[in-house]
């Protein structure tokens, strides 16, 4: 838990500093907020028209002469997601627009299934919960595995995992565990997929990061929250008129084009429209939206830098739909299930079980709002054929879907997720850069902190705001997150003795 550093509340002088805050993610969202309640005069800029990044919402019309909110795809609020939901609660104090899902299913192709409702929350019988409630961990699988190999996974520290492990692949990990086939594919490879990207391609300590967060280093579990309503009316139009009711200057639609530093350290931010000067600037942007911003700002920090920034590279492209059905689906299918096998899909959620936007479509309808996800897919990939393989998939994991028209799709095709390659952990950018006027915000941050996902997001937020409030003499904010290392004492002495 890194504690707030001291300083004034609030700035109260005649002329606050000011910051740009380009990107309007929950990195973005979040580096403003932290600002703004300091009395620092913040104007944010985001390209899109609307709120939100990878977890933005929009309007679209259906065939049925109806409207509808769609988005890039389903995301679970975990419990361990502290920080984010300390920005939550600036609108929500009780967040009373998050609800639970039951239970977190997961299903092979092969006829197994996993679930995490009755797995004990509390470290170790988490881990070792799974483990004997599992039907994809038999007593002849366990004893094939190799203990030693699976021993750094009982105390997950930071940065110290990303030394040991960060050039080792997550599949190389798992095949040097020695892990159940069934369980490498329904358990844990969702964890790497969790990132979009191919368990060849992504750095096995980051799936240790996200076993130590779920398992060993928290006792929420794997159970999760998701917002009630559309992203938009649940989480960003809220936090939109907070942030303007701090007086800062929303300008959506509104891209940058450069970032050009001043000589009494400061920087010009330069749009279409217009170029302003301001004291600071946080960078919140994806892969591809950083490269391109530096990219187009030659003077910004050092050489060094900017090229670490150069080899950022995104995950695999990956694909939503989202399916207006004429009937619904089973009455027992639950709001989200995971899949492995069952060839490109990820996952199934059945939106109609906790979004309100989709129950009232559904019950003028009699219909069913379904909406699939398909990650790390190859570039090459034939958007119409896969749409259509992703469809038949869905037709063979509920098949009274076979019977259903599709009376409205949308299909959305993105690739802004961050890839955290074998190797790539120290080329990534930290939250801090050498000019101490300009920081960095986002799931592609180095923070230094057990965190992952969206709550890298918000955490590394508010570190880019608090870097900049140290040097204003502003007080900064407490950050929680799970224990940076192994909870249980027998658990961490076992790893050390095994070479960890």
């Amino acid at each position: 838990m890194p504690a707030a550093r001291p300083g004034a509340p609030r700035f109260r002088g005649d002329t606050p500093p000011t910051t740009a805050v380009v990107g309007g993610g929950i990195a973005g969202l979040t580096a403003a907020t932290a600002l703004a309640e300091r009395g620092v005069r913040v104007t944010l800029y985001e390209r899109e028209p609307v709120l939100g990044g990878r977890l933005a919402g929009w309007r679209v019309d259906l065939r049925d002469g109806t409207t509808a909110t769609t988005s890039r795809g389903f995301h679970a609020f975990f419990r361990q997601y502290y920080n984010l939901r300390g920005l939550l609660r600036r609108t929500d104090p009780g967040l009373r627009r998050l609800t639970g899902l039951a239970d977190y299913p997961l299903r092979h192709s092969g006829g197994m299934r996993d679930s995490f409702r009755h797995v004990p929350r509390t470290p170790p019988w988490s881990a070792l919960g799974f483990a004997a409630l599992s039907p994809t961990f038999r007593l002849r699988d366990l004893v094939r595995m190799n203990p030693s190999a699976a021993l750094p996974m009982l105390d997950v520290r930071v940065p110290e995992t990303y030394e040991r492990f960060d050039h080792v692949s997550a599949h190389d990990l798992l095949e040097s565990i020695r892990f159940p086939r069934a369980a490498h594919h329904l358990a844990f490879e969702m964890f790497s997929r969790s990132f979009f990207a191919d368990p060849r391609e992504l750095s096995a300590a980051e799936m240790l990061l996200m076993f130590h967060i779920y398992f060993l280093g928290s006792s929420e579990g794997l159970l999760f929250d998701v917002p009630d309503e559309p992203f938009p009316v649940a989480l960003w139009e809220p936090l939109a008129r907070y942030l303007q009711g701090h007086g800062v200057d929303m300008r959506v639609s509104t891209a940058v084009e450069h970032v050009e530093p001043t000589a009494d350290g400061g920087f010009v931010v330069a749009t279409a429209g217009e170029e302003l000067r301001h004291d600071a600037a946080v960078l919140a942007l994806d892969a591809a939206g950083l490269l391109s911003v530096v990219g187009r700002s030659p003077a910004l920090a050092d050489r060094t830098w900017r090229d670490r920034v150069a080899l950022l590279r995104n995950a695999p492209p990956f694909l939503v739909s989202r399916l207006w059905l004429d009937r619904p689906v089973a009455r027992d299918r639950q709001g989200f299930m995971g899949t492995s096998g069952f060839g490109s899909l990820d996952n199934v959620s059945v939106l109609e079980r906790w979004e309100g936007e989709a129950p009232r479509w559904a019950a003028r309808t009699d219909g069913s709002v379904v909406e699939l996800h398909a990650y790390a897919l190859p570039e090459e990939a034939a958007r119409e054929a896969e749409q259509k393989r992703l469809l038949e998939q869905l037709h063979t994991v509920y098949p009274e879907t076979r019977a259903a028209t599709v009376v409205d799709e949308r299909h959305e095709w993105r690739s802004g997720c961050p890839l955290f390659p074998v190797g790539g952990y120290t080329d990534r950018p930290t939250v801090r850069t050498c000019d101490p006027h300009l920081v960095v915000a986002g799931d592609l941050v180095r923070t230094g902190l057990p965190v992952a996902l969206m709550e890298r997001a918000a955490t590394s937020g508010f570190m880019a705001a608090d870097a900049l409030l140290e040097r204003w003499g502003l007080r900064g904010h407490t950050l929680w997150t799970v224990p940076d290392r192994g909870r249980t004492v027998i658990l961490r002495s076992l790893a050390r003795r095994g070479g960890g």
